[in-house]
Formats: structure tokens, sequence, C-alpha cells
């Protein structure tokens, strides 16, 4: 069959990847015992009964979004390599924040590849039991990383397994690596294969390792023996658990319990998940990888059978990366980008819906809710998705008791929202909307629902419900502020309104809304049918200095950045201060929409080897630079994974904390740097079309008076 008819499937993988995560996650780390005496078992979300919030940054997302990236990185080839893959992490992650648990040398899986990476040893030398030893690469990660891939390879279990072979040995190693090869051929399989047995039979042809297929087949034993999890998990642990399998996590007893769940669970979704997250081990990672087989196998209608929990999720996720814009995405996007590798892998073409929001998917809502920020009087408000009663899709806002000063509200993330963050993992993104850019919606009121609006049949009444947008910011002192645009008056008919997103002075916005009005009572709908921007902001700026305390060098102004130089600080005298004890220091804000413009700054050279400024960034080891370098040269730079080539070059001499004022453009392929005025090199490179902008600085430190980014007359 083409992709296109897998389509709704990748996106319950999707779907049942993260919300396994989410049930999971808050008892990761809890021993069985706390579990059992807490909760009995982990039926539904209990984020709020431990204090935590729903949606959270997770290296279960995280990585396995983010390391995904690499087919697309290179040509959406189905034999990416390895090394390609390892690459990609040296591009996306940032050292000590992002994706990995950061445990050390020697204790973290991750950390000790990410390290042997960066000190040039190669996937998959760089994960191997030879470099790292068999317990270090033995650990659970390999599997946790690997359903994205997998999705992307639909009834294509040899193309799965290879990618997922290369995926996995960038840090594991051995046994590892065979399960997270038995988790591929499953979820490939499981878009056509819907018997749990069948699967686990064909599956155990692409395990090159007799000692898993060993363990699998003695769980397969227990769980035909024993209904009751709570039994089969008492057998398995003396036999497989934390303490016989050493290391800090080790794949066997989660491998084991992945398997066990999916067997237990047959065809609930809800019970599956439930027991992967309530056998304790690695809650987070093995509901993760149940919820994604059991999303594929299962279908959206599986999800749907049991408790709501796309609801309170409603699509949400971080995938957190040194790709600031891309980080606050949603599983609509994540899906249409593994449509789209692996539409391309097979040579197909396909025609996905190139918006932002399009609610593609059966009852997405990508990331809307009803609005907590206080509008005033609020009416009810709900959510759901046009296509759960027809043909068409559409965010659809059902209200009631809209009228004079009661309106209802809902909004989307375009950013953190600080007030709902966890602290577990570092939480590094930059906004995805900007001040002057535009946003177009289509909008319309709904013809399908009753409608009580009083007037109505008349001229007046047919007229009277308007919508209007908003975007909630943080401003100077990390207070939310409100601005909302003008009204649009619907009609039963989609239009398509838009709006100059105003001026926050460079401030960060978090959200995106939409509020409903009506001058008489209002029940019914209003259906958002698409929303979108695109290319870079007209003017975005942070000028001058911004501190408001020396003793606050990290406000919230400053988190849009994703910065993987070491020290990156709101400065006492300039604007930013950016420092790096290594060469290539990046620091950029913005997102892959940003095409052609300019990034200007007046930058001050301290100690240093090269310092300036980038533009089209797609993580930190891609991307344009243009700099200044040993008090004697200008260079245009373009880095690809490693690789450095000067593009052009030219003698200028500059001098010590003195102020030169540095703009970098591009447009199409074009490249040019202005120093005072005046243009000092151009260049012709077109690796790159798109990509946020920033800093760049290595072996020192540059201070940098304002960031103004300009696509107006580009």
């Amino acid at each position: 069959m083409r992709i296109q008819n897998y389509e709704k499937q990748i996106y319950a993988g999707v779907l049942g990847k993260i919300l396994g995560v989410y049930l999971g996650r808050p008892v990761e780390g809890w021993s069985y015992e706390k579990i059992q005496d807490t909760f009995g078992q982990v039926t539904y979300y209990v984020h709020d009964r431990v204090g935590v919030p729903l949606v959270v940054a997770d290296d279960d997302i995280s990585g396995t979004f983010a390391f995904f990236r690499a087919i697309a990185d290179n040509g959406f080839r189905s034999d990416t390599t390895a090394e390609e893959f390892g690459k990609a992490w040296l591009n996306y992650i940032i050292e000590n924040k992002t994706i990995l648990w950061w445990g050390g040398l020697g204790r973290s899986t991750e950390h000790t590849a990410y390290l042997n990476l960066k000190n040039g040893i190669p996937a998959p030398q760089s994960g191997s039991i030879a470099v790292n030893g068999k317990i270090l690469a033995e650990q659970i990660g390999a599997q946790i990383f690997i359903d994205a891939i997998a999705m992307a390879c639909p009834g294509d279990p040899e193309t799965a397994v290879k990618l997922v072979r290369n995926a996995a040995s960038v840090s594991h190693d051995g046994i590892a690596v065979e399960a997270a090869c038995h988790l591929a051929a499953l979820e490939a399989m499981a878009f056509e294969e819907k018997r749990i047995d069948v699967l686990l039979d064909r599956a155990a042809q692409y395990v090159k390792s007799q000692e898993l297929l060993d363990i699998v087949a003695d769980v397969r034993k227990i769980c035909k023996k024993e209904t009751d999890w709570r039994k089969v998990r008492a057998y398995l642990d003396p036999k497989y658990g934390y303490g016989v399998y050493p290391g800090c996590c080790h794949m066997v007893p989660n491998h084991a319990m992945v398997i066990a769940a999916f067997i237990l669970g047959g065809d609930d979704f809800q019970k599956s998940i439930s027991i992967a997250s309530s056998a304790a081990w690695d809650t987070d990672c093995n509901a993760g990888n149940v919820g994604a087989l059991n999303g594929i196998r299962l279908g959206i209608e599986g999800i749907n059978a049991g408790a709501d929990f796309r609801g309170p999720a409603a699509d949400l996720m971080y995938v957190v990366t040194a790709d600031g814009g891309s980080v606050v995405t949603d599983a609509v996007l994540e899906t249409k980008k593994i449509v789209e590798a692996a539409a391309k892998m097979r040579g197909e073409t396909i025609s996905l819906p190139k918006a932002r929001y399009t609610f593609t998917y059966p009852g997405s809502v990508q990331g809307f809710l009803p609005c907590e920020y206080d509008h005033g009087a609020a009416a009810d408000v709900r959510i759901y998705n046009q296509n759960e009663r027809s043909e068409e899709n559409g965010l659809c806002i059902e209200c009631r008791h809209v009228a004079q000063g009661v309106t209802a509200n809902v909004s989307t993330q375009t950013f953190i929202d600080f007030s709902r963050l966890a602290v577990n993992f570092s939480t590094v993104a930059s906004p995805t909307l900007y001040s002057s850019q535009t946003v177009y919606t289509t909008a319309c009121k709904d013809t399908d629902t009753n409608v009580c609006c009083a007037g109505e049949g008349t001229e007046e009444g047919a007229r009277e419900v308007t919508l209007r947008p908003y975007i909630l910011y943080y401003d100077i002192n990390d207070r939310i502020q409100v601005i909302y645009g003008e009204e649009w008056e619907l009609s039963e008919t989609p239009e398509t309104f838009s709006w100059e997103v105003p001026d926050t002075g460079g401030m960060s916005i978090f959200k995106l809304g939409y509020q409903v009005q009506s001058t008489h009572r209002f029940d019914g709908t209003v259906i958002l049918k698409e929303i979108d921007w695109t290319g870079a902001p007209k003017e975005f700026a942070q000028r001058g200095m911004l501190m408001n305390s020396i003793w606050n060098t990290n406000p919230l102004w400053l988190a849009g950045f994703a910065s993987s130089a070491a020290h990156f600080a709101a400065d006492f005298k300039q604007t930013y201060c950016v420092s790096y004890i290594e060469e290539n220091g990046v620091v950029t804000i913005g997102s892959r929409e940003w095409d052609d413009y300019s990034v200007e700054s007046i930058i001050y050279y301290s100690l240093h080897k090269e310092g300036g400024l980038v533009l089209r960034s797609i993580g930190h080891r891609r991307l344009y630079a243009a700099v200044l370098c040993d008090f004697k040269k200008a260079q245009i730079l373009m880095l690809r994974d490693g690789e450095r080539k000067v593009l052009a070059e030219t003698d200028y001499l500059y001098e010590e904390e003195t102020g030169y004022c540095m703009k970098f453009t591009a447009k199409g392929s074009r490249l040019s740097l202005e120093i005072n005025g005046q243009c000092v090199l151009e260049a012709q490179d077109e690796t790159y079309t798109c990509g946020g902008a920033g800093f760049l600085v290595s072996n020192g430190t540059i201070t940098c008076d304002s960031l103004i980014v300009g696509g107006r007359f580009v």
C-alpha cells in the first residue's frame, strides 16, 4: 500500500508514544512497592497527585523524534548509516542540557556515547562493547529512541530493523541493540498484522541474540500461564530484574516488561500502558514503547476505546534540541515529518497540508485547550475536531452562553509555559511565533450544529459572532501580558483573515489564542480550519541593556535562545555575553520557517579565536556564520556536521572591546556581510535555505549589543 494509507496509524503510533510516556513519567524511578502502596495500579494520569506537569520534556520523546531527523538530514535514504545518526546526535544535542540523562562518563550510557562522538570516535564504535564495556552498552536506551524510525517503515520490517540497528548502535551494543531491533520489527509489522502471537513469532527472525529470544520465549510462556500482571512480574523479577542484570537501568528487565504488557494488555490500549506504568523499572520508557506499538496496531479507535488520555494532552509535546524553534510541537506536526520520510524513502510522492495547524488527523487539536488566562467572564467551551462528525478537518470551538462581556477563549502554546514546566529535564526552546509575523487564520461559524443566537434570522443576527486573535507573552519583568487583535466577523463560509503580530519589545510569545465574542447570546460552534505563518519576522529585535538586576543573568526574555555556548547570559553593559572555552559555541533563536532575512548586532570582542553572527541554523552544527577572527580577518563560513568550509574571506583589522556593527544577510543562495555599513564579503551557497539566527564564538568571549532580525527588505 501507499504511505498515505498508513497516515492515521502513524499518527496513532505517535499519540501512543507520548501518552504512554505521560502516564509512566510521574512514577519513573519509584520502586515497585512504592507504586503499589501509593496507587495500586496506575490506570490514568497521576501527575497532579505527585505535583508535576502532564506534558514534560522527556528523553524518550525528545530522543525519539530528534534522532529520527537524521533520515531527512541525509537525503531520506533508507540506508542512513550509524555514523550519520551519530552526527545528528552532535547537531541536535546541547551538552549537559538536552535529550540525554547527563549522568556522567561510565554511568550514563548515552552521556558516555556522546562524549565518544565529541572526542572523535564515530558511531557505531561510540556505543560499542569494545569501547564502553558490556554492562554500559546493554542498558535500556537503545530501544527508547527508535519508534519514529519504525513508524517510517510501515509493513517493511527489514528496512525498519536495518535503520534501527544503525541508530541504536550510536550508543548501545549487544542484546540492547537486538531488543531495539525486536521492537522495530514488531512496530513495522503491526501496521498490517494485528495478532500478538503472530507478530511475536515473526519478529524472532530479526533478532540475532539467542539470549534475547530465550527471554522473550520465557515471557510468552509465563503470560500464557498467568493473566494477572502482578504474578507475571513476580516471576520475572528474580530471573531478569535489576538485581540480576547490572547497571543502573538494564535493557533486559525493561524489554521483558514491555513484551509482558503487550501480551497481557491484549487489545486494550489503556490496560497495556497501565501495566507498563505500574510494574516499576523504567516506567515512562516501557509505557512509551508499548503505547507506540499498540497505537500502531490498534489505531486511533483503540486509543479512544478506554479513558480519555488524549484530551488533557491535546497532542502537545516537546522535542528538546538545539533546533529551538522546533521544540514546541505536536503529534500532527511530528506525524507529517514521519509520513514525508516514509514516502521519500520509498520513492513515493505525497501531498501533505503545508500550514502549521491543519487539524488533519481524527480528533487532533494540536495543543489547543480552553485558555487559562483571565480574559474576564468566560463562557463554557468544548474543543473537538470537525472530522469526528464529518469528512472535514477543523478545530471546533463549541460555546455556551457567549454574550456581551462573556467570551470563549482557546489557545495553544508557541513557546514554553513556564508556569507548567518540569525541572527533571532541561527545557531549552525558542518561540515559534514572533512579532511582525503575519498569522493567517481560516475560520467560520458552523452550519451543522444547533445555534441559539439572539436576533438570528435577521441580517444583524447572522453577522454578530466575531473572532479575534490574541497573544500571551512574558514582559521585561517576567509577567504575563496579553495583546488582542482586531475582531473578525464570521460567516458560515470559511474566510481567511490576516493579523500582523504586534511588537512585544522582543519578548517571547508563549501562546496564540482566539476569542469568540457576540453582542447577543451565542450557543454554537466556531471552526478554525487552518492557521499558518511563514518566513522570517519583518523585524524582531531585542535592543540595548535589558538586565533589570545584576543578580538575575537569566531572565525569561533570554529563555527564547537555545545555547550550546557554556556561558550565555544577560550582560550588565551590553545586551548579551556569549562565552565558550571550546570551538563553535552557538546561540540561536528562531525556527525553520525563517528563510530570507538579515541578522544584525553590535559586537565587542574580548579574548577569542573567532566570533560573529549565525543564520539559517538547523541545529548547532549545520549553519552559516559570519565571523571576525584573530583580530585580522573576516570570514563567511558553512558548518555541516564537523565540516567547516570558508565560503569567503578577506583581511579585516579590528580592535578589542570596540563595537562593530555586523549585519549578515541571506537571500536565496546569496550571503553577504556588512560591517559598519560597508559590505566586506559576499558568497554563494545552496546548502541551507532556512533556519534560526544568533551568535557564534570560539575559544573566548563576545558581548553583543542588541539582536535585530529583519525579513522586511531582504
